[in-house]
């Protein structure tokens, strides 16, 4: 668009949260982004001809801004920050920091609090930097800051605008109400789309890099998770978060569906159906109270099933076919049958194991949300081709794959690589002590529970992908490699709660990417 790289808010948050995750802090960010300004502020003004006032939010925006007035104090400016608030309600503990530098140095800048309209001061200066609020408002602009807007598009001073003019919806270009008429917009790492659909607002838009390097783009963390958990409202009613139904199972693999509906509630679904064969579905029944079966007649997946499957499709919202399986030429012809019904129902689907081996014979382009989850054995059955060694070729090789299938693949390795056929992420998160059987299984539990919640598919996937290594590599640190795919289990609420946890047992990004 218009010849810029974009981010939208939800990538950028992400990003920032990974960036963290991965050694980059939030200070060190919002350092960079403040210093940006007043580089940009300086290139153009000098000095001894221009005074700056500053306006900042608590959040950090507003931080940015605490930061841009101590490097302009530092190359000569005479500089005033008028805070939209009380100091003791600033949210942001980088902002926060920033702010007691600034406080250190009320004798050479002029600081004013402003929590009421009334009282916000007449501006006396050439030049006005707005860092009221940053990305990612949606509501229209309130007191004291609507105030602050106006006030701020009334003067005759050079306007800038700290990463969006305050009052613009990043991601769509509304004006919120009202909206700062910058001059200048310094926005960072990347353009943000409000920015480009905005621009009689925006004036000269700068991208200033902030210490953000594109590969961490590519890498899952902490941000991924945060992205697809839905938040918990009090007025929550059941269903609300999902209903999973898993097709699998059979007389000798009775444990896969099992653990992949297990998997699928400790992520937050609030139903999980399984489907399987008679004896099967006896069996895991008597594993939990927590899992509802539904019988199918004979010892593994036919036609006959067919119409108990259509009454358990109409209570879903994500499917998750293949665990424990087997691969019957009846169960083979079935699972093109069901996978029709499922396209009717538009519902999202997750294939794995022998649901995945199956598709492999009659694989098309689904018009479904689908994700599918091979291992390297799985990948080669599925495409016909084996892997090569090197990461960045087999990247390349996956994302191929995922256009012409019109998929997201989940190649599960020591490094995980996620694509739609468009993005692609890799996944560190896991160790050796995972190849034992199961924790497929469990993988496509927690990714099927966010399909199920109406999460996007690519970013399920990338997000299912981080939890399940990351509880893995929890259990490691407590067990050794001597784990269970059921350890797993009590990991996962503990990871999608606190996923920045895991920097205290991650590995490093491998040298050779």
């Amino acid at each position: 668009m218009d010849g810029y790289d974009l981010v939208t808010t939800k990538e950028m948050r992400v990003l920032e949260m990974n960036a963290e995750y991965f050694g980059i802090s939030r200070l060190q960010l919002m350092e960079n982004a403040g210093r940006s300004v007043a580089v940009e502020i300086a290139s153009r003004f000098k000095p001894q001809d221009a005074r700056v006032t500053i306006f900042c939010g608590l959040g950090g925006n507003g931080g940015d801004g605490f930061v841009a007035a101590r490097h302009l104090l530092c190359l000569g400016f005479s500089v005033k920050v008028v805070l939209a608030g009380r100091a003791s309600d600033i949210t942001n503990e980088e902002a926060k920091k920033n702010w007691q530098a600034l406080e250190s140095l009320r004798g050479f800048l002029d600081i004013e609090e402003v929590y009421d309209s009334s009282l916000i001061p007449d501006v006396e200066a050439e030049i006005i930097v707005d860092a009221l609020l940053g990305i990612g408002i949606k509501g229209r602009l309130r007191p004291p800051i609507l105030h602050m807007v106006k006030s701020i598009n009334e003067t005759e001073a050079f306007r800038v605008a700290v990463d969006i003019p305050t009052g613009i919806n990043s991601d769509t270009g509304e004006v919120l109400g009202e909206a700062v008429r910058a001059d200048l917009t310094v926005t960072f790492h990347k353009a943000k789309p409000g920015l480009i659909r905005a621009k009689e607002y925006v004036g000269n838009l700068v991208v200033r890099h902030i210490g953000l390097p594109n590969e961490i783009e590519r890498y899952a963390g902490p941000g991924d998770v945060y992205a697809v958990v839905k938040p918990r409202l009090p007025e929550s009613h059941k269903g609300d978060f999902g209903r999973l139904l898993v097709i699998g199972g059979s007389a000798v693999y009775f444990g896969a569906p099992a653990l992949v509906a297990l998997a699928a509630l400790r992520t937050g679904v609030d139903l999980a159906y399984i489907a399987a064969p008679e004896k099967a579905a006896y069996a895991i029944s008597s594993m939990s109270p927590n899992l509802i079966t539904f019988k199918l007649e004979r010892d593994h997946l036919n036609r006959l099933n067919i119409p108990v499957i259509r009454r358990c499709l109409e209570k879903a919202t994500a499917v998750v076919i293949g665990p424990g399986l087997g691969l019957h030429k009846e169960t083979e012809e079935t699972i093109d049958e069901v996978l029709r019904i499922v396209e009717e129902r538009r519902i999202p689907i997750l294939l794995d194991a022998d649901g995945l081996k199956a598709f492999a014979n009659f694989k098309r382009r689904l018009g479904v949300p689908l994700v599918l989850t091979p291992h390297a054995g799985e990948y080669k059955i599925l495409t016909g081709v084996g892997l090569p060694r090197k990461v960045e070729d087999r990247v390349e090789m996956v994302r191929r794959a995922a256009q012409e299938l019109n998929a997201v693949i989940l190649l599960k390795s020591n490094i995980d690589i996620i694509s739609d056929g468009v993005r692609v992420k890799l996944n560190f998160t896991g160790n050796p002590g995972m190849t034992v059987g199961g924790t497929g299984d469990v993988l496509s539990g927690i990714v099927g529970a966010f399909l199920a919640q109406g999460a996007d598919p690519f970013d399920a996937a990338v997000a299912g992908a981080f939890i399940n290594g990351a509880a893995g590599d929890f259990v490691k640190a407590e067990k050794g490699y001597h784990m269970v795919s059921t350890d797993l289990l009590e990991w996962i609420p503990r990871v999608i709660d606190d996923p920045m946890s895991h920097t205290k047992v991650r590995r490093s990004v491998p040298r050779d990417l």
